[in-house]
C-alpha cells in the first residue's frame, strides 16, 4: 500500500510540474497553411484551314454480265444433246441442246391429220355439204396446233438468244431436265458493268458519260477506262447513297464476271478544312466522330463529318470553322466547356 501511494505522488507532482512550464504566450503553436492549386488538363492543340482537296474517291464492284440468259425448256423433259461446253463462246441463234422430240413428231403426225380435215370440210363447204361453224371450227383446231407446233419447236431445239459464253452447264446427254436448274447460263461480256454506290453529297456531280479508271486486283498496276453508263434516279434513305452503273468495253474478254474491282471517279477540287487523324475521336455507341476545339482556354466539344482519309489527315465536310485551334493530345480528360492548360 506504500508503494502504491508513493507512485501516485511521483505522477502527481509531475504533472504539476509540466503544468507549470506551459506559458501560452511561450508556446504558441504555428498553423501551417497548405495552399491547394487545381491541375488543370494539359493539351496539345495544332490550327487548321483550308486546303484544296483533290476529290478522287475509290469505289469497290464486282464485275457483271451486260446480258445473263438461263437456257432451259418451258416443261420438263429428256435432254437428247448438249452442243457446248463451259467456255465455249457462242453466237446468237447457235443451236445448244435438243431435247427429246416425241412430243414434237407426235404434234407434227396431229398437224397433219388436221390439215387433211381442213381440206375436206373445206371441199364439202364449197358445195353446201358443210356449215360455216364447221368450216371455221377445223380452221381454228388447225391454227392453234401449229401454234403450239412453233412454241414446241422452240422448245425442242434450244438456241442462244446472244452472242456471249457459256458460263455453267448443269446436265449431262440423257438427264431429265426438271425446272429447278437451267440447262446452260449464256453470258454477254463485252461490254461488262460494274455497280458502285456513291455518297449522296456527290449527287449532282455524277453524270452519264464521266470516265472512270477501273482496277482489278487479278491484273495489279493495270489500269482500265471506263464510263458512267447510269445513275439511278433515288437515294437510299438507310445508306444515303445512289446507285451508279459503270461499262467496260471488253473486246479482248479479258475481264470476267466476278472479278472484283475498285473503281476511281475524279470530282476535281474542293476547299476543305483538314483536321489531324489524331484530333478525331469516335463516340462510344454511336458513330459520331467529334474533336476538342479550344476558345480562350476552354475545350469545347464539337461533331464533325468527315471526308476522305488522307494518310495521317482527314479532310471536314462540316464541323468546324477554318483557323480553328483543335485538341491532337490530351482529349481523355476533357469535357465540353472545361478550362485546360495549352502546351505546344
Amino acid at each position: 500500500m506504500k508503494i502504491i501511494n508513493k507512485i501516485f505522488v511521483f505522477f502527481l507532482l509531475t504533472g504539476l510540474v509540466a503544468c507549470g512550464s506551459n506559458n501560452p504566450e511561450s508556446t504558441q503553436s504555428e498553423e501551417a497553411s497548405v495552399e491547394v492549386t487545381e491541375q488543370l488538363p494539359k493539351v496539345n492543340t495544332q490550327k487548321v484551314y483550308l486546303r484544296e482537296v483533290d476529290q478522287n474517291y475509290e469505289f469497290t464492284a464486282t464485275v457483271e454480265p451486260v446480258v445473263k440468259n438461263n437456257i432451259n425448256p418451258t416443261t420438263p423433259g429428256r435432254i437428247r444433246q448438249i452442243f457446248v461446253e463451259v467456255g465455249d463462246k457462242v453466237t446468237k441463234g447457235q443451236r445448244l441442246a435438243q431435247m427429246d422430240a416425241v412430243n414434237l413428231n407426235n404434234l407434227e403426225t396431229q398437224i397433219a391429220n388436221y390439215k387433211r380435215i381442213y381440206k375436206r370440210v373445206s371441199e364439202l363447204y364449197e358445195v353446201g355439204g358443210a356449215s360455216q361453224q364447221e368450216l371455221d371450227n377445223t380452221k381454228l383446231q388447225l391454227t392453234v396446233a401449229e401454234t403450239n407446233l412453233k412454241n414446241l419447236q422452240e422448245n425442242t431445239l434450244l438456241k442462244s438468244p446472244i452472242t456471249g459464253i457459256v458460263a455453267s452447264r448443269n446436265y449431262d446427254n440423257g438427264d431429265m431436265y426438271n425446272g429447278q436448274l437451267p440447262i446452260l447460263t449464256v453470258m454477254q461480256i463485252n461490254p461488262v458493268i460494274l455497280r458502285i454506290n456513291v455518297s449522296e453529297m456527290f449527287f449532282s456531280k455524277v453524270k452519264v458519260g464521266m470516265p472512270v479508271n477501273i482496277k482489278l486486283d487479278v491484273y495489279e498496276g493495270e489500269i482500265f477506262n471506263g464510263k458512267i453508263s447510269l445513275v439511278y434516279p433515288t437515294i437510299d434513305e438507310r445508306t444515303r447513297t445512289f446507285g451508279v452503273e459503270v461499262t467496260l468495253n471488253n473486246n479482248n474478254a479479258k475481264v470476267r464476271p466476278g472479278m472484283f474491282a475498285r473503281v476511281n471517279i475524279n470530282f476535281g477540287v474542293i476547299d476543305r478544312i483538314v483536321v489531324p487523324d489524331q484530333a478525331i475521336i469516335k463516340q462510344a455507341g454511336s458513330g459520331t466522330r467529334y474533336v476538342y476545339t479550344i476558345v480562350d482556354n476552354k475545350a469545347y466539344y464539337k461533331p464533325v463529318e468527315l471526308g476522305k482519309r488522307m494518310d495521317t489527315e482527314y479532310e471536314l465536310i462540316s464541323g468546324i470553322e477554318n483557323g480553328a485551334e483543335v485538341v491532337i493530345s490530351g482529349q481523355s480528360k476533357l469535357a465540353d466547356g472545361l478550362a485546360v492548360e495549352v502546351i505546344q
